[in-house]
């Protein structure tokens, strides 16, 4: 593979505690002493990343270790030194946490009534939805994604919460904060009207249309510009495809698990795969273009 130079940089600059972080993330590198310059090379299709790297960390950090999930070392950061760096991440798995304590694990329908798609009365057995418009109207906009806080039941919250830490912080690693909520936010959306276009007026909830958007997020982008944060890890993307096809064979439901929004995890899927194909070609173009 052709290595380049990455760095060019004047002798009195110390690069070891850069050259340590490369080494603990097991980036491939060397260091050579050029007309009075060390230069820093590194594999080409990596260089762009290794250069924000070292906008980001120039005297390193132990803690930016979280963005290669494959690297495993006992200097490992501690769990609140992760949350430093994922702090969107951490922040919509807390309100999650908060909105499922306050709604029972949706066991209490009055408060849940209002994070819901659609708003809703309970009369004797039965219950009747508002229609969204009659919502939207009376500026309840944040219906269209608030959705995905809500969660039944405690495994259906730690198995999103999970897959939700996994995904999000790498992309928060690498495009910020603010380009997560974004996409969130997005996912939410999309996956939210979706499910309700093809199953009516009904209760759902959870983060699990915004993790499948995640999910194709990171695929496309990996794909078309690879980057060691989105290096998910063996089988993770495998699984998750085969889950999604027991779901929409109905197999999950009849074991037990109860109605799935599969039109949610579908929609999610492709809007993240929709994100990540614009968001891979604009970063391998500016690759080129350099």
């Amino acid at each position: 593979m052709t290595a380049v130079a990455v760095l060019r940089l004047p002798l009195a600059v110390d690069l070891s505690g850069f050259v340590k972080l490369l080494q603990r993330m097991q980036v491939p590198h060397r260091v050579s002493e050029e007309a009075g310059e060390q230069v820093l090379w590194v594999p080409a299709n990596i260089s762009e990343d290794v250069r924000s790297l070292y906008e980001r960390f120039p005297a390193g950090d132990p803690d930016q270790q979280l963005d290669i999930p494959m690297a495993q070392t006992s200097q490992r950061p501690g769990f609140v030194e992760q949350l430093r760096h994922s702090q969107a991440t951490a922040c919509v798995l807390l309100l999650s946490l908060i909105v499922s304590m306050v709604t029972l694990l949706g066991e209490n329908l009055e408060m849940m009534r209002w994070l819901t798609f659609l708003d809703f009365r309970v009369v004797g057995e039965y219950i009747h939805f508002t229609p969204l418009a009659d919502s939207l109207a009376a500026g309840q906009w944040w219906r269209l994604v608030t959705p995905m806080l809500i969660h039944f039941g405690i495994l259906h919250l730690a198995m999103n919460g999970m897959w939700y830490w996994e995904l999000g912080r790498r992309i928060e690693s690498r495009q910020g904060s603010i380009n997560l909520i974004g996409l969130t936010l997005l996912f939410s959306l999309v996956s939210n009207y979706t499910q309700y276009l093809f199953s009516g007026p009904s209760l759902f909830g959870g983060l699990s249309g915004v993790l499948y958007g995640l999910l194709g997020h990171c695929w496309i982008f990996q794909v078309l510009s690879p980057n060691p944060a989105y290096r998910l890890p063996r089988g993770v993307l495998v699984m998750m495809l085969v889950w999604l096809l027991l779901c929409l064979s109905g197999l999950v439901s009849m074991i037990g698990f109860g109605q799935i929004a599969n039109a949610a995890h579908v929609s999610g899927l492709l809007i993240g795969c929709f994100t990540g194909l614009l968001g891979g070609l604009y970063n391998r173009r500016k690759l080129t273009s350099k």
